[in-house]
């Protein structure tokens, strides 16, 4: 499986992103597409994830902020952000799951200035 990520940018403090990402090759055998974020000097760590059923998980920092979808047959997974803090920036990575499969995309850069 391949990720294709794109999407992040620079944007002021309670302002949108919308973060894409792509998934080709053995996609059937992709179960959980999601999102993770690194700051600087951080560890990687889980925003939101989504099961091919619809059901979502949220890390607490994000929720009612953020919201994930998939879309293209569960090919696609994207990531709403609105009302984005400069505690928001980081290096975002999409992740596909399944049985035998585990991708990682390219991370793509969102900086939200005070």
């Amino acid at each position: 499986v391949q990720l294709q990520a794109s999407g992040g940018g620079l944007v002021q403090a309670g302002g949108s992103l919308r973060l894409s990402c792509a998934a080709s090759g053995s996609i059937s055998k992709i179960y959980v597409m999601g999102w993770h974020r690194q700051a600087v000097g951080k560890q990687r760590e889980v925003v939101a994830a989504m099961a091919p059923d619809g059901r979502t998980n949220y890390a607490d920092s994000v929720k009612g902020r953020f919201t994930i979808f998939r879309a293209n047959g569960n090919n696609t997974v994207y990531l709403q952000m609105n009302s984005l803090k400069p505690d928001d920036t980081g290096v975002y990575y999409c992740n596909a799951e399944g049985l035998v499969v585990s991708a990682w995309g390219q991370g793509t850069q969102v900086t939200v200035s005070s």
